[in-house]
């Protein structure tokens, strides 16, 4: 493929209620390479923090973004679970069981045309492409030309089609609680998940790698609150995110 004939867009999803530091930096330096001219066009897209996985779930287009990420992920041998987890929870109330995906608070999408090329971040074994790998990567080139140049030394060359009928590979996990946890913890830099680096926003903690989100308690531990408490609630639909 001749990068240089062919547009580079990024597609930007993010958890627009949750645009803290350095998730909106991030944004903002995708938008400043926009103008710049160093990619094509950037798109912005906002999710909510966790959508059903059921025919009726209202919020099809996330599912259905999910599954092709998980797609390419698959050709190219490399994980994006985390960012993406999936869940189930089991209501208190009327013991039914569902099962959700939790969306990372930032994901990257770049295609050259109509091609999907990259997904960030991912991971293959202990090494971890991160969005700011990528960011870093557009902010060190000239145009959109060698922007694809950069991109490609982080992305994975396909091993070839999935299998017909392969179904995603997702990280599960179970938790019958549903609600509100509040579990008190040892405040550290790092996820008491997944082991991520943590987002500080003025009292809202939040991991970039696997979605958890919490606030910090009296004691100086973390109080969680699990995804599955956002399901309860309407988030809106999937929207843009209106330029600044």
């Amino acid at each position: 493929m001749n990068a240089r004939s062919q547009t580079l867009t990024v597609v930007c999803h993010v958890r627009a209620p949750l645009l803290l530091e350095p998730v909106d930096s991030q944004v903002e330096s995708l938008r400043a390479c926009e103008d710049e001219g160093t990619i094509d066009e950037l798109l912005v897209r906002s999710w909510p923090k966790a959508v059903s996985r059921s025919e009726e779930s209202p919020y099809q287009e996330v599912l259905e973004t999910y599954e092709r990420l998980q797609r390419w992920a698959d050709r190219r041998g490399v994980s994006i679970s985390p960012p993406f987890r999936t869940r189930t929870t089991t209501s208190q109330i009327t013991d039914e069981t569902e099962t959700v995906l939790v969306t990372p608070l930032l994901c990257l999408e770049y295609y050259l045309g109509d091609e999907l090329v990259g997904v960030y971040p991912h991971s293959s074994g202990e090494e971890t492409i991160t969005t700011e790998d990528v960011i870093a990567r557009i902010r060190c080139a000239d145009d959109p030309a060698s922007a694809a140049e950069e991109l490609a030394a982080l992305t994975p060359e396909p091993d070839g089609p999935s299998p017909p009928g392969a179904k995603p590979t997702v990280a599960t996990e179970d938790d019958a609680t549903g609600g509100v946890e509040t579990e008190a913890r040892t405040r550290s830099a790092t996820c008491p998940d997944c082991e991520g680096q943590l987002i500080d926003g003025q009292g809202l903690v939040a991991c970039r790698e696997c979605g958890w989100t919490g606030t910090i308690a009296e004691n100086g531990g973390y109080g969680s609150t699990s995804p599955e408490a956002s399901t309860d609630a309407d988030p809106g639909p999937v929207r843009s995110v209106p330029p600044r």
